[in-house]
């Protein structure tokens, strides 16, 4: 099997990279902990160490009309490739986060690069990836109903006629 036929899509990869860039690295790292559990360490070498830097926040007027610059937000952004041995290509992870925690973005670009590897891909995915993402979508169904509780619904009466 070739290194393209056995990496996962492209949709696959941006929707666990978007819930490691969420999950704090509290529960990352012990998420990573327990699906290694009987793995030695794996190694890695940097290709970007973590580095903390600005991004800019774009907003739009009225949520949909004409862009412009809200401000700038603080983001951390790392990038690794694993060390393997035997002829099979090595992966590489990038995460990129909100915030200045260097050991997080490390945990996220470790996450990432073992996804893409089909012997760690199911236990990964199923103990790190499948629980935050039901957790995270819970906290954002949760933030939904709080903010549609305060909805106002406005109507407009015809006087006269």
């Amino acid at each position: 099997m070739s290194a393209t036929s056995a990496s996962p899509s492209s949709a696959m990869r941006r929707a666990w990279m978007a819930v490691l860039a969420r999950t704090p690295r509290a529960d990352l790292e012990a998420a990573l902990e327990r699906a290694l559990q009987g793995v030695p360490p794996p190694t890695y070498d940097w290709l970007r160490p973590p580095e903390i830097g600005l991004a800019m926040v774009r907003g739009r007027v009225g949520g949909s009309g004409d862009p412009f610059n809200l401000g700038e937000a603080t983001v951390t952004r790392a990038t690794l490739r694993l060390r393997v041995t035997g002829d099979a290509t090595a992966a590489v992870g990038v995460a990129c986060h909100l915030g200045r925690d260097r050991r997080r973005a490390e945990l996220a670009a470790l996450a990432d690069a073992l996804l893409q590897m089909p012997e760690h891909h199911a236990a990964l995915h199923q103990q790190l990836i499948g629980p935050f993402a039901e957790q995270q979508a819970a906290e954002r169904a949760a933030h939904r109903q709080d903010a549609a509780s305060t909805r106002v619904e406005f109507f407009t009466m015809v006087r006269g006629d």
